[in-house]
């Protein structure tokens, strides 16, 4: 394992305490993504005359001027006060979307695509979807609910029409570990992405973690750390998940078994 594949997971430590990189470098690199005088200038213009503003007025300021930040923005499309936008060149966004107060969109990293966002998204206040060179996308109607994390350091795809309730952590990204020697955090990133199909519901509190598959139509219960596969139809809940029945099987009504039981014995 070279240095450089060991130290991945600690970049942007390294970047930050570089001696032979400005502190204005170090600015462009961490939070605009791009270096030049104009980039520089373009981003902390639009944020100091528009991501304060509240109300109709900073409503209005920002969605004329923040798509000259993003690599694509659609139609109608809604930014709340004091949204954040990190790397802003590698997000896109399709039309009809609303990113609430406070949300947190940073597609950091030197080789990945970002963020991609498509119509009919809600992102709720204060959730925050962030990348180190990872990729995030969200299908059409995903609906994302307050103070939600996205982490991707490889993928994490959410399918269309998929619900995510309030305080959920999708964590698309991994350390190696196998070594003792040296500090976890300055082994390689590891990871395989995850991935949420179409039609899911994760209810509030759920964290899932990378490698895992939620399938289509599934129902993750409030709370539940999400570590195998959910099949698609499931519904499954726990500390680790499991399936607790199927949404496309009937459902034997409680005491159905008894009653038949009884029956057999009496002859019947």
């Amino acid at each position: 394992m070279n240095d450089e594949k060991q130290q991945e997971s600690f970049y942007i430590q390294e970047k930050l305490f570089d001696e032979n990189t400005s502190q204005l470098n170090k600015y462009q690199d961490l939070i605009i993504g791009q270096r030049g005088f104009w980039k520089l200038v373009r981003y902390e213009l639009i944020l100091l005359l528009s991501s304060w503003v509240p109300g109709a007025l900073g409503l209005f300021l920002r969605s004329k001027l923040y798509p000259f930040l993003l690599g694509a923005c659609g139609k109608g499309v809604v930014f709340g006060c004091n949204v954040v936008l990190r790397h802003p060149h590698k997000i896109r966004l399709g039309d009809n979307i609303i990113i609430d107060d406070n949300c947190v969109l940073d597609a950091k990293g030197d080789k990945n695509a970002g963020i991609d966002i498509a119509d009919g998204v809600f992102v709720g206040r204060n959730s925050i979807l962030y990348t180190k060179d990872g990729d995030i996308v969200l299908g059409r109607n995903v609906n994302i609910s307050f103070n939600c994390e996205i982490f991707s350091g490889k993928r994490v795809a959410v399918g269309e029409n998929v619900q995510i309730a309030a305080y959920t952590y999708l964590n698309g990204g991994d350390h190696s570990f196998d070594r003792t020697d040296i500090p976890i955090m300055r082994q390689a990133r590891s990871g395989t992405g995850l991935f949420v199909e179409d039609g899911a519901w994760i209810a509030a509190g759920v964290m899932v973690f990378d490698g895992v598959t939620i399938g289509h139509d599934a129902i993750v219960g409030a709370g539940s750390v999400v570590t195998a596969d959910v099949p698609a139809f499931a519904i499954a809940a726990g500390t680790p998940a499991k399936v607790i029945r199927m949404r496309d099987e009937p459902e034997t009504p409680a005491g159905d078994d008894g009653q038949e039981r009884a029956k057999d014995n009496s002859g019947n």
